[in-house]
């Protein structure tokens, strides 16, 4: 059977997430019914990473297997014409060896955090930012967020209903950048714990506007305790950026 490997962008708010769910608007859901609506074939379709309600992609990454084989431009083409007039795009689409996995092949992820840093309310980025009025510090936030770079135990950054079953990761690369009215929070790794990104970003919030120290961030790590963790930033600014294989 062909495989094809997809990649997408999309705007996750008007969505329950990635994941198919019953009587709920998902992304998996409308591409397998575009995928249906070109080939009459109804598929499972793997994704890289199930991103959360109100989550958006640059570049999710997934793939389907077909009865039929089919051009690949023409596939992304179709696909693209069926997911009308849903917010989700198909920007590239290759057959790929059938032991491409989506999820399983990938050897790092890379998700962007962003928050608009002005008094003044987001008119034309509404559901894409983390609006804090308040002023941050996003070199003090840079420097904290060193301290998470590696293997640790992230219990504190971690969903109570996560499903994992270690709570041990690597980081790989955590970078807090100012420019203009944004603050962008870019963070690198294989895989990750359910909601850990939004769980260090909130955490780094508190860092970038003076209620906590390098040392505090420290030691909600090292207390591998959830009760230690900031307010979890919201779904509306985190953005699945690329993935490697």
């Amino acid at each position: 059977m062909p495989r094809y490997r997809i990649t997408l962008e999309y705007d996750g708010t008007p969505y329950v997430g990635w994941q198919r769910q019953p009587n709920h608007p998902s992304v998996q859901q409308h591409v397998e019914k575009a995928i249906n609506g070109f080939s009459g074939e109804q598929v499972d379709i793997q994704a890289a990473g199930r991103t959360d309600a109100g989550v958006h992609a640059f570049g999710q990454v997934a793939h389907f297997d077909l009865d039929r084989q089919w051009d690949a431009f023409r596939v992304g083409q179709a696909l693209n014409f069926h997911l009308k007039p849903q917010p989700i795009v198909v920007i590239a689409c290759e057959l790929v060896d059938d032991q491409f996995q989506a999820r399983f092949s990938a050897l790092s992820r890379h998700y962007l955090y962003k928050i608009l840093n002005r008094r003044a309310r987001p008119a034309l980025q509404l559901s894409r930012v983390w609006h804090v009025p308040v002023e941050l510090d996003a070199e003090l936030m840079h420097e904290a967020a060193q301290v998470l770079v590696g293997e640790h135990d992230f219990t504190t950054f971690r969903a109570a209903e996560c499903q994992a079953k270690s709570p041990i990761r690597t980081l790989d690369k955590i970078d807090v950048e100012n420019i203009g009215e944004e603050i962008f929070i870019r963070v690198s790794a294989r895989s990750f714990l359910h909601h850990q990104v939004r769980s260090i970003t909130g955490s780094l919030k508190m860092v970038g506007e003076g209620k906590w120290g390098v040392n505090d961030l420290k030691n909600a790590l090292e207390a591998k305790d959830r009760s230690w963790c900031g307010s979890m930033a919201p779904a509306a600014g985190l953005y699945l950026v690329s993935v490697d294989y």
